[in-house]
């Protein structure tokens, strides 16, 4: 943020463990709320409590948030190239079918999409 900015924002909680419909929902709340740091952090806390198939889906959504950072950041180099990572992690969970059905991997994949 720029110097002087009051703004206050909420954190995410430390937690050692949220599920994954937890962790979506938090995530899409955040990102309705246009904080996307905190949908990265959301995210990559699932990511590492995450059992072993789901953990590239997540890590792909973590580097989504981080894209979606950038973008608000006004780094494009930054964003196009988390997002373009973030693509290739996510087609390749979907093709091992390690997808949990709480994510809306559409609006997922649009939204890399207009990133990369």
């Amino acid at each position: 943020m720029p110097a002087g900015d009051d703004r206050v924002f909420p954190s995410v909680p430390e937690r050692d463990f949220v599920s994954s419909e937890d962790a979506w929902s938090e995530g899409m709340d955040y990102l309705v709320r246009d904080l996307p740091f905190h949908v990265h952090e959301v995210f990559e806390q699932r990511w590492r409590c995450a059992p072993e198939p789901e953990r590239s889906t997540w890590q792909a959504l973590a580097q989504w948030g981080a894209a979606l950072t950038h973008h608000a950041r006004g780094n494009a180099i930054g964003q196009h190239r988390i997002a373009r990572r973030a693509q290739t992690l996510l087609e390749s969970a979907e093709d091992d079918g390690q997808i949990p059905s709480v994510i809306d991997v559409d609006v997922v994949r649009q939204s890399l999409a207009q990133l990369a």
